[in-house]
């Protein structure tokens, strides 16, 4: 019997390369954790339950890697005791990996290499599923179990069941990856894939930059997915600047691996859709929306603030102005992204149309700083979450779009067909 993705990475963590597998879904089993992110919300917790737990020391601090990107700059005076805690508890326990300002969490753990096909990674974040776009078993988990990380460098899992999705064909013109993962998540449900893994094939898959994949396995926790995960290929590689071994090369679903269910679509059957106010399973075809007034856009966040989405908005935009109503605040997902748009004009040509840029960061995605609304506005934005409440006040309407229908608004003020 075959294994998927998750069973042959889960085997090979714990086992090593064999030839005889022995891990299946529901098994529950002690990994040997690669990494491990803590952000800047979460560190004094973490710091608190490490040392009430009566560890003294790292069981590896190059694997550990703080990021500041949820408080900063600070728009409370309690963020600062977040940074001093996280300083001291870095300087106290020899952490190298620290970044203030890099950009946001997810953006930076596969752009600057922490990540590697077929790495167990862990993150006190939900959307630490992002790095299974590099072949990653990655999971968001709480203070508690990331302490008992830090002094053992191990994490017991529930060896999860697999739900294969497989998509065929050519995209239409204007329809993204972020378009197939709310269509995704409109067909499962919120909570259709709970404690799965979404495993991702097809040549549709295959032809998509490994920044449309992250965009995917993002928003794969909002269906409740553990983890999502694509096979290493040689845009894998590039993007992690690695041969890929035999090892990684051979992390991919088995063709009679035992699947929980396997979902097919055609892509040319896809079309943009939005999540609607206030569920991120509340799908609509953006034909639907048309016509629909809206006050700000939002395109940024570690779902859709990468180089190819702000390049994507840049062409919508380039010689125009967004509506004279609208707000538009973009937010590049890294530093590097944002020296990257820069010199290549896509900032200028933003900024020409009106849009305010920020500084790399999760603020306004997280509703405490950097564009909140206010009762009765409606935001088009590109992040992950719709929740009552996510990005101002329980007031606000929030619709979820790709980069391309979210320029599309702002210049028209309204929701508008790419």
């Amino acid at each position: 019997m075959g294994q998927t993705f998750i069973e042959k990475l889960v085997d090979r963590n714990i086992n090593g390369y064999t030839v005889s597998p022995s891990v299946k879904a529901g098994d529950i089993v002690t990994v040997h954790v690669d990494r491990v992110m803590i952000h800047d919300i979460f560190i004094p917790f973490v710091a608190e339950k490490f040392e009430e737990m009566g560890f003294s020391q790292l069981w590896d601090p190059d694997k550990v890697v703080l990021i500041y990107d949820h408080l900063v700059p600070a728009s409370q005076q309690d963020d600062v005791r977040h940074f001093k805690i996280g300083d001291a508890f870095a300087q106290k326990y020899g952490m190298e990996n620290v970044h203030r300002s890099d950009g946001i969490c997810h953006q930076l753990m596969t752009e600057a290499g922490y990540v590697k096909p077929g790495n167990v990674v862990f993150g006190t974040d939900s959307h630490t599923t992002t790095y299974g776009s590099v072949s990653a078993f990655s999971s968001g988990i709480g203070y508690t179990e990331m302490a008992s990380i830090l002094g053992t460098g191990t994490m017991w899992i529930k060896v999860p069941e697999t739900i294969k999705v497989n998509i065929e064909g050519k995209l239409p013109e204007n329809v993204t990856s972020k378009d197939i993962i709310l269509t995704l998540i409109g067909d499962l449900g919120a909570d259709g894939a709970t404690y799965r893994a979404l495993e991702f094939t097809g040549n549709t898959i295959e032809n998509m930059t490994i920044a449309s994949r992250m965009t995917i396995a993002n928003m794969a926790v909002e269906a409740g997915a553990k983890c999502a995960l694509f096979t290493p290929d040689q845009k894998t590689a590039d993007y992690c600047q690695l041969e890929l071994s035999d090892k990684e090369a051979s992390l991919k679903g088995d063709d009679d691996a035992v699947y929980y269910k396997t979902m097919t679509y055609k892509a040319e059957d896809f079309v943009p859709v939005m999540a609607c106010p206030s569920q991120v399973d509340n799908i609509k075809p953006i034909a639907e929306l048309t016509g629909t007034a809206i006050d700000q856009v939002f395109i940024g966040s570690c779902t859709n603030g990468r180089y190819e989405d702000l390049e994507a908005a840049a062409k919508v935009l380039e010689g125009k102005r967004i509506s004279p109503y609208v707000k538009l605040i973009v937010t590049p997902a890294s530093r590097k992204i944002f020296i990257e748009a820069t010199r290549s004009g896509i900032i200028k040509t933003l900024t020409a149309a009106g849009a305010v840029v920020t500084h790399p960061g999760c603020g306004l995605c997280c509703g405490r700083t950097g564009g909140i609304l206010s009762d009765g506005e409606k935001v088009v934005a590109t992040n992950n979450r719709n929740f009552l409440g996510r990005m101002g006040t329980s007031k606000v309407e929030i619709y979820l779009a790709s980069p391309k229908a979210a320029a599309m608004a702002a210049l028209k003020g309204e929701i508008t067909l790419p």
